[in-house]
């Protein structure tokens, strides 16, 4: 399982190969201030323009960084990544020149390939010295870093985390992709284990730091919520000593020693940033900041996103923005894919594609969402397995079906674990062996006034329903 996920987060980083803005000629001098061993002709170098990891991507003008995987090595493509364009290359000490290249091509002893990587994109965000936000959690960290992004750039140059790059490749690859106008960085910081959101802090040293909530994800590796706790705290590590740390001040677990700087943002009123007057529409959600004007409103739907916005409000006051343009970067917000995402269906139906991922905690506050939703007469649930949760896999997936409202018209599963949901809902269900006998049941259900949630781990890639459902 371990090894499976390490693959899957190095396959997605390996991706992130186009610099969206050119890293300029500082560096070329950048690379020899970071690195003292290189090999070949550096004098020939004239044009170097950021990293690149991929061998089937353009690398014109890049640094090739050779990473290391279970089944494949890429210092075995270092010819390939020369004729893609590559200028240079990092290259583990130990390791001879290869015969295929030329003499006088670069090459840079580390190490390691990765560890240069992230060093690299250590000294970049030194030269450049952008306000670092870096956000993390159990859930919503994408969304509160897209918000957080939304509401930056309404006053400052901003660049962000793309995707889901936001481990220990596609964090440093995130930075050297930044143009070196950026004035804010927002960065998202995943983990699995015990360690991993320290090593990300150690590399952007954030001036704010956001945790979003404490859930159940990844229990299996770390043992309880108070595991997991422990290690989403690790972002403050490294947080600059003036730094900020802004979180949930609803959750009872975080408890801080550190003498640092907090913001609290909660429902309950003794948080710094109390939300209040919180009403869900159909189309998104409106708050009040401690029972003050003005009513904000974002197009996300649900109270745990009023919390989301708020974490993104409380960073626009402190990097100097009005209310206005807090405002103006919330309403811009732009939903992200899979994430509560409205889509037209068949016959007029409604699909709902919340099926980024899932555990205990987003479970229950997406249905619940869901219920909320008015206008519609038939609503309908469809669940999937909710992975990584370890030895209480089991009660997690009973406990959900328990709690499944009776305001919901009927629920459907599919999944080896799923099937426990429905075994145990209070209401109409009906698990399914396949997705494609879940597929021909939801086919009959595509009338107007038809509204159906989906949301499943992402491993059960619930999408392909959706698509084979929506509308032509």
């Amino acid at each position: 399982m371990i090894i499976k996920w390490l693959m899957k987060l190095l396959k997605s980083a390996l991706s992130l190969n186009e610099v969206k803005g050119k890293i300029g000629m500082g560096f070329k001098k950048l690379i020899k201030h970071t690195f003292q061993a290189i090999e070949g002709d550096w004098k020939d170098v004239n044009k170097l323009y950021g990293v690149g990891t991929d061998t089937r991507e353009n690398l014109t003008n890049k640094l090739f960084i050779p990473l290391k995987g279970e089944n494949f090595d890429g210092h075995d493509y270092i010819a390939e990544a020369i004729k893609r364009g590559a200028r240079a290359s990092l290259w583990r000490k130990g390791l001879p020149r290869p015969k295929t290249i030329s003499a006088n091509f670069p090459l840079i002893r580390v190490e390691d390939p990765l560890v240069g990587l992230q060093e690299l994109a250590q000294s970049y965000l030194k030269k450049i010295n952008p306000k670092v936000i870096a956000i993390t959690g159990s859930n919503g960290k994408t969304t509160t870093k897209d918000l957080v992004y939304s509401v930056c750039q309404t006053a400052y140059q901003t660049h962000g985390t793309e995707g889901n790059f936001n481990n220990h490749i596609g964090l440093p690859l995130t930075i050297l992709a930044m143009p070196e106008e950026t004035e804010v960085l927002v960065l998202e910081m995943g983990m699995n284990h015990f360690g991993e959101i320290e090593r990300l802090s150690e590399i952007a040293e954030p001036d704010i730091a956001i945790i979003t909530n404490i859930g159940e994800s990844h229990i299996e590796f770390l043992g309880s919520r108070e595991g997991i706790t422990k290690a989403k705290l690790e972002v403050i590590s490294h947080m600059k000593k003036d730094g900020l740390l802004i979180y949930d001040g609803d959750e009872p677990l975080i408890e801080l020693s550190n003498p640092i700087n907090t913001a609290t943002v909660g429902f309950n009123k003794g948080n710094d940033y109390w939300i209040n007057d919180c009403r869900v529409l159909n189309d998104g959600t409106t708050f009040k900041i401690n029972q003050q004007n003005p009513t904000f409103k974002i197009p996300l739907i649900g109270k745990h996103q009023a919390k989301n916005a708020v974490y993104s409000y409380v960073v626009g006051q402190k990097i100097g923005l009005t209310h206005d343009q807090i405002q103006q970067g919330l309403a811009n917000h732009t939903v992200t894919n899979m994430r509560f995402e409205t889509i037209p269906g068949r016959n007029g139906a409604v699909l709902i594609n919340d099926a980024y991922n899932a555990s205990p905690t987003s479970m229950r506050v997406t249905i619940d969402t869901f219920t909320q939703l008015e206008g519609y007469q038939e609503k309908i649930l469809v669940l999937g397995d909710m992975l990584e949760l370890g030895m209480r896999s089991s009660d997690y997936h009973i406990e959900l079906g328990k709690i499944i409202p009776e305001s919901i018209d009927i629920l459907y599963t599919t999944g080896n674990e799923a099937k426990q949901i429905s075994q145990n809902a209070p209401i109409q269900a009906k698990h399914f062996s396949t997705k494609e006998a879940l597929i021909n049941e939801l086919d009959k259900k595509l009338t107007k006034g038809t509204i159906i949630l989906f949301k499943a781990s992402r491993g059960l890639k619930f999408e392909e329903m959706i698509e084979q459902l929506k509308e032509d």
